[in-house]
């Protein structure tokens, strides 16, 4: 039996199975890249909900495996060299998770430096700017009188959008047709933008044909269906 007790936070979400890997997280853009790629490949996990209503991500035990209090973050019981590993920033745990599977990433050299590319252009671009147009359209940026830092975060998730819908014109996904940890890392952002934040009037989406496609593609996978409710809120 896997021993977890040396990290505070299996105290605050005891492991009913010690042996796979966990995940604390909650059904977000960032959270769901997780539960997705774990759907995705098969590997056995045990999801736990992290509640921003109690401030879950706050506390002591939470803090104890990701000081920077963002999910999600995970602990895998059977990381490198057999021990267990503790690790945060969505980023960072899928590319973990496809070298751990050999699932969606490319092996030829220069297909995975592109794969990780378009991993980091979501992360540096897609996510912050995507998350704080939902500030400004759906949440208490709304309110302020001065529509300057919403029109801007519009005219920004609007050129990031002809990107992506320029690359995917020809392709199946982001590589090509491998689906890789670049669609999954980009398409829950850009699935929230036009659902949950309900920006896809004021974004233009009806001009992003490729993306659309794709989204819509995207969203039919079983596996993506699922992840997509990990873990339940509570």
């Amino acid at each position: 039996m896997t021993d977890l007790s040396q990290f505070p936070i299996t105290r605050k979400w005891p492991a009913q199975h010690p042996e796979r890997l966990q995940l604390y997280s909650l059904p977000t853009p960032n959270g769901v890249k997780v539960s997705i790629m774990l759907e995705e490949t098969g590997l056995p996990y045990e999801a736990h909900t992290v509640r921003f209503d109690q401030q879950d991500q706050l506390s002591p035990a939470f803090l104890s495996l990701n000081p920077n209090n963002k999910i999600p973050a995970i602990l895998d019981p059977h990381g490198p060299g057999g021990k267990p590993l503790a690790l945060f920033e969505s980023g960072a745990i899928l590319v973990y998770l496809a070298e751990k599977t050999g699932q969606f990433m490319p092996l030829d050299a220069v297909a995975r430096y592109e794969t990780l590319q378009w991993l980091m252009f979501q992360m540096g671009g897609v996510g912050p700017m995507f998350g704080q147009l939902g500030f400004f359209h759906r949440f208490a940026g709304k309110d302020y009188e001065d529509k300057r830092p919403r029109d801007r975060y519009v005219a920004e998730a609007q050129r990031l959008l002809k990107v992506l819908d320029q690359r995917l014109e020809g392709r199946d996904w982001i590589m090509g047709r491998d689906y890789t940890i670049a669609d999954i890392a980009i398409l829950p952002w850009v699935r929230n933008l036009v659902g949950f934040y309900g920006a896809a009037d004021i974004v233009g989406w009806e001009n992003f044909g490729e993306l659309r496609r794709v989204l819509e593609k995207w969203q039919q996978r079983p596996a993506v269906q699922r992840g997509l409710e990990i873990p339940p809120r509570g």
